[in-house]
């Protein structure tokens, strides 16, 4: 990965919310006071078609994953999402129908049963939306018709129109699992404020807490405005896009 400076004409200012409103009030708690960074514009779907060279590949402090600076033949930059082994020097292509070779990407319909794929579009033309963080991958399971049949990292199964476009391969950075902040200063560089448990603290300011010593909980883990916290849907049943949801994602148990 390269220590070079990022392309200047290919970032904007990323203004710091820090879990606010647009009328500043706290909407999202525990966030604010990280470093000061740049957004990285990055293309997640085909702006042009053709064989492109990977000029470098560099760190993005927005995303797990790596980015990759790309040329067109007009020489044209532009920053894509890095996929796993991709190298400074080599080429990638997109293509509707390109070759099964790190980085390229193409349309659904032409990957063969049990590649491995990343950004996937959920909606033809609209963009990557699917496993884009660090080290995620998708699997073709099936092509039936106007569909490809995915699975995804989270173990569900779902249907995609075969029009949509993903790239060959896994993302980058596959060892970001295995991070450890180590202490609470970099824990707040990167924006995340400290969190203190329910339990403790009082009965009036939350409903896991009051009583001596270590407590229950009660009934079932609540959030501090007594909703709901743990286990619960969140999906609505009525969604539109669930007739394409073959298979819903198998819940880990959790060790106690």
């Amino acid at each position: 990965m390269a220590k070079e400076k990022p392309q200047k004409s290919l970032m904007t200012i990323l203004k710091k919310k820090s879990g606010r409103n647009n009328s500043g009030r706290i909407t999202m708690r525990h966030q604010g006071g990280r470093v000061k960074r740049f957004y990285r514009i990055i293309e997640f779907g085909e702006k042009k078609m053709g064989n492109f060279n990977v000029l470098s590949i560099q760190y993005d402090p927005n995303r797990t994953c790596n980015i990759a600076l790309i040329e067109y033949p007009n020489k044209e930059r532009a920053y894509v999402l890095a996929p796993h082994n991709l190298k400074a020097g080599d080429t990638i292509e997109h293509n509707e129908k390109a070759g099964l070779v790190t980085g390229n990407r193409m349309k659904l319909k032409n990957f063969p049963v049990g590649a491995n794929v990343f950004n996937v579009e959920l909606t033809p033309n609209k963009g990557g939306q699917i496993a884009r963080s660090a080290g995620a991958s998708v699997a073709v399971m099936a092509q039936e018709g106007k569909c490809t049949t995915l699975k995804m990292p989270s173990s569900e199964t779902r249907k995609v129109l075969s029009e949509c476009y993903a790239s060959f391969g896994s993302n980058s950075n596959p060892e970001h699992k295995f991070h450890q902040i180590g202490k609470a200063g970099t824990a707040r560089k990167k924006g995340t404020r400290p969190t203190v448990r329910g339990s403790a603290m009082n009965a009036c300011d939350h409903p896991h807490g009051g009583g001596k010593n270590k407590q229950p909980i009660g009934r079932h883990p609540r959030t501090a405005w007594g909703k709901p916290a743990l286990g619960v849907k969140t999906r609505k049943r009525k969604k539109l896009s669930n007739k394409f949801i073959l298979q819903r994602r198998v819940k880990k148990k959790r060790s106690k």
